[in-house]
């Protein structure tokens, strides 16, 4: 298969990329990580304003109607600034699913708002233990017994929980849910809700890593050993060059989960767990080689790279490890 995007997508990540560099700079980052909610309602306005926040949601409820593969360049781009407001959970997960799988109803009053950036959706999906940004959400796609529902705040109590990453809040959640809280779908929209949430982080990882890279071949560049840069010395070279490929390749197993979520694939899923396992692989690798080139520095607070480090650690895990995604890909695999 022969696999590109268009020149509109292109320019959909190049004004994402200038968009998020003026406005979500690593000065901002920090700032949310001391803020008390952690989130700028005057940058989740922008986003809307842009068209990013709504650009899942049907131009009949305010959106830009665009899919997976149009959202997947925006969440690398997302990636890269470490973008801490909650467009993963919102964007790529709850918008679409409630437009799949939500009642009229659920459509009718939570679609428009999303798109104008005047509600905040989180999720909570199979079995997780914590949900993103629930103390500022208005509402809640939670999985229960294989259903889904759309909870709204008043019938949900967030309870912070500790962070790795100061600039994503986790909570765990009691929610009162009931027959008018249902959603359309049934077990088929709840195992595609999660596959979203699996595909969207990996697009972020995909960001993350290359972030990592980047800001790392700028500093040996720059920082110099024995007279000379330390991007010079081989044995950096042979670090970044494997990183460099790991990163890049993983990105086509992550487009292509985005097709397959598009385009609702028999695969589907399969190619979720590949770009899940993939990215966190690359990510990985690309946290351990920006800290170790940047020695003891990386990891202090008044370097930014810290910032990616953590964001990158805590994607890792969400929504399926790694390990988890190659078990969950050997079972389809080899069920018989």
């Amino acid at each position: 298969m022969n696999f590109d995007f268009t020149e509109e997508q292109y320019q959909l990540r190049d004004a994402a990329r200038d968009f998020f560099a003026g406005e979500c700079p690593p000065s901002h980052v920090r700032a949310m990580w001391d803020d008390q909610t952690g989130r700028s309602p005057a940058l989740w306005r922008a986003m809307a304003e842009t068209g990013f926040v709504g650009l899942t949601i049907p131009e009949e409820h305010g959106g830009l109607g665009m899919d997976e593969v149009d959202l997947v360049l925006l969440l690398e781009e997302a990636g890269r600034a470490a973008l801490p407001e909650p467009l993963v959970e919102t964007t790529a997960i709850a918008a679409p699913t409630l437009v799949e799988a939500g009642t009229p109803e659920q459509q009718a009053h939570w679609l428009p708002r999303i798109a104008a950036g005047e509600a905040i959706a989180t999720v909570q999906l199979a079995g997780a233990p914590f949900a993103v940004d629930a103390h500022v959400a208005d509402v809640l796609v939670l999985e229960r017994d294989g259903r889904l529902h759309a909870v709204p705040s008043e019938r949900f109590n967030a309870v912070a929980q500790p962070s790795l990453d100061g600039a994503r809040r986790v909570f765990t959640v009691e929610a009162e849910t009931g027959p008018d809280t249902a959603m359309a779908g049934g077990p088929d929209a709840a195992a595609k809700a999660y596959d979203r949430a699996a595909w969207a982080t990996a697009s972020v990882l995909g960001g993350v890593a290359h972030q990592l890279l980047d800001m790392t071949v700028s500093y040996v560049r720059e920082r110099e050993q024995f007279g000379r840069p330390v991007g010079s010395f081989q044995a950096i070279k042979h670090k970044l060059a494997e990183t460099l490929l790991v990163v890049e390749t993983s990105k086509a197993a992550t487009w292509y989960a985005a097709y397959a979520i598009a385009t609702d694939r028999a695969d589907r899923s399969e190619a979720v767990s590949v770009a899940k396992s993939y990215a966190s692989d690359a990510e990985r690798k690309a946290n351990l080689e920006a800290l170790q080139c940047h020695g003891g520095i990386g990891f202090t607070w008044e370097h930014d790279l810290h910032l990616w480090l953590k964001r990158g650690k805590a994607l890792e895990q969400a929504y399926g490890s790694a390990t988890e995604h190659r078990a969950r890909l050997a079972s389809r695999l080899f069920a018989s």
